[in-house]
């Protein structure tokens, strides 16, 4: 599956973007979906995680209650809502596919995906 990701950009805290990942390939009801990102220095950590069904996902807690992630299965595409946006959410965000057995299961770690976007940049100003 080829992902491309889109929607980042330069926002001032306190805003929103909404990230969008459009999936090609095989059928995206197979994957289960992430959003990754990584600050420069640091290492890739889990932003949010989807089901293959999206009727079950997780979220870093730095995240609750602020990001939203979702999909649609009619659209491939996966979107991750990031409102209130802080400086220390400035990163290269990536989505990422895993080939999935079961329709409800999300998953978290890096190591658990088999395809990557390209990634798009956020930056948040103080």
């Amino acid at each position: 599956v080829q992902l491309v990701e889109s929607g980042g950009g330069l926002v001032q805290a306190g805003g929103s973007l909404r990230l969008s990942c459009a999936a090609s390939g095989r059928p995206f009801s197979d994957y289960a979906m992430g959003w990754f990102r990584q600050a420069p220095g640091k290492e890739r950590e889990v932003v949010a995680s989807i089901s293959r069904s999206g009727g079950n996902s997780d979220y870093r807690d730095s995240v609750k209650g602020r990001f939203t992630i979702s999909r649609d299965n009619n659209k491939d595409t996966v979107y991750l809502q990031m409102n209130s946006l802080k400086p220390e959410d400035t990163a290269v965000y990536y989505c990422a596919a895993k080939e999935a057995p079961y329709r409800t299961t999300y998953y978290n770690g890096v190591q658990s995906y088999h395809y990557w976007g390209q990634g798009t940049q956020v930056t948040v100003s103080s």
